[in-house]
């Protein structure tokens, strides 16, 4: 019965993938017939950036949840949560120089900070930027508020592997190049918590563990972001984004610089990590399709396992593909959509191991997600989907119902 299970879990990836690959086809014949315009992609930065006049600007975002296994092997109760709320203040000095912070309340009962910098336009086409600031990676860790995807939860690529939301005090610039309609970010930044007297990276989270989050955060050498997208076609953006440097470790702090054996020990406790991620987002008229790829290389990662005893891989990898169809595009109402959509996600922490580590099938995950959202204004949302949650070492995949309300302004 349960190779049965694998099997009909397998054929439902194919369908998916194929449904997927029809409507992208779709969306290129359908941009044959009508004028493209293309989104406007934004996040809280963009909007506070736009802001015109000196002062405040206040926004947030709000995401409340229900999340019900249904395996049916066993009872689980669902899980009720007001998942994040989050106040975003914005303030321009003046026509060059501008504040924003995000404060983020997560479960009723957890305070962070998720941006938190100084923005300055030194060029018109040019900002210089310092403080809390997100990791430009992929699609999800910029553009994180819950009416700018589907599905109730976010991917979990974007989880365990981005990791969203990964954000490090740093500095950099940011601009556009009009003429080659390039946006562009770069970024000096702090790296991972790699090792604090244990270990934060692992083989089941991945990266997660590791981010510093600008609380009290430490640094031994700064690692270097940037990433580049692309608006050359229209109702198309690309994005290339890259990442390269050491995580951080504590046996650096008061270490003699004499002592060879006490730094490399030190050494044992620190990855080199290297990624590069590519993504895409094109409507046309009322389809929707968007994607993502990211891949890691993490070198040290066998001295690092057996010193601290972890099981970190040395290459993570990760996917997906998601298309969606705005059912209500041709109604007189800008305001209101209702999009069915499929997304296929694949994301492996094991994808390549080291040493004595061996590699773990169940972090090597499949999933896909079908649901519908619905826009009932511009800032809110009502979702529903429903997932089947698969790995290389389950024979059935599980499955989960999530319902959510979702807005941001």
């Amino acid at each position: 019965m349960r190779g049965e299970d694998n099997l009909n879990f397998n054929m439902m990836k194919r369908f998916v993938l194929l449904v997927i690959s029809v409507l992208v086809l779709n969306i290129q014949l359908k941009a044959q017939e009508e004028e493209n315009t293309p989104p406007a992609y934004e996040g809280i930065s963009e909007k506070i950036m736009a802001f015109e006049g000196e002062g405040l600007n206040i926004g947030g975002y709000g995401q409340i949840d229900y999340n019900q296994p249904l395996n049916s092997d066993y009872r689980s109760n669902g899980k009720l949560d007001v998942h994040r709320m989050i106040l975003f203040t914005g303030y321009r000095f003046n026509e060059r120089t501008s504040f924003l912070t995000e404060i983020e309340f997560e479960h009723v009962k957890e305070v962070y900070i998720e941006q938190a910098y100084l923005d300055y336009r030194l060029l018109p086409n040019m900002h210089v930027r310092a403080g809390l600031v997100l990791v430009p990676m992929g699609i999800i860790n910029e553009y994180h508020e819950p009416t700018t995807f589907n599905g109730v939860e976010r991917p979990n690529l974007d989880k365990y592997i981005v990791p969203t939301t990964w954000r490090e005090i740093g500095v950099g610039v940011t601009g556009h190049l009009p003429s080659l309609q390039i946006k562009y970010q770069v970024y000096l930044l702090n790296g991972f918590n790699g090792y604090d007297g244990s270990a934060n990276l692992n083989g089941k989270k991945g990266l997660r563990g590791g981010r510093q989050k600008g609380a009290e955060s430490y640094i031994n050498s700064p690692n270097l972001s940037a990433k580049f997208n692309y608006s050359g076609f229209p109702g198309l953006s690309l994005g290339l984004s890259g990442y390269l440097g050491d995580t951080q470790s504590t046996l650096y702090d008061g270490l003699s610089k004499d002592d060879e054996v006490a730094e490399e020990v030190a050494d044992s406790s620190v990855v080199q990590l290297a990624m590069v991620g590519l993504d895409y987002r094109y409507q046309s008229g009322g389809f929707h399709t968007r994607g993502q790829w990211v891949y890691g290389s993490l070198g040290n990662a066998e001295a690092y396992n057996t010193f601290t005893g972890s099981d970190l891989g040395s290459a993570l990898m990760g996917y997906y593909l998601e298309a969606g169809y705005n059912m209500l595009h041709h109604t007189t109402s800008t305001d209101l959509e209702l999009i069915p959509f499929v997304r296929y996600e694949k994301y492996d922490t094991h994808q390549k191991v080291d040493g004595s580590i061996a590699e773990n099938a169940a972090y090597n995950r499949q999933e896909i997600t079908a649901g519908l959202t619905f826009k009932v204004a511009r800032g809110a949302a009502f979702k529903i989907d429903y997932q089947w949650l698969g790995n290389e070492a389950l024979n059935t995949p599980d499955r989960m119902l999530n319902i959510g309300v979702g807005v941001w302004f």
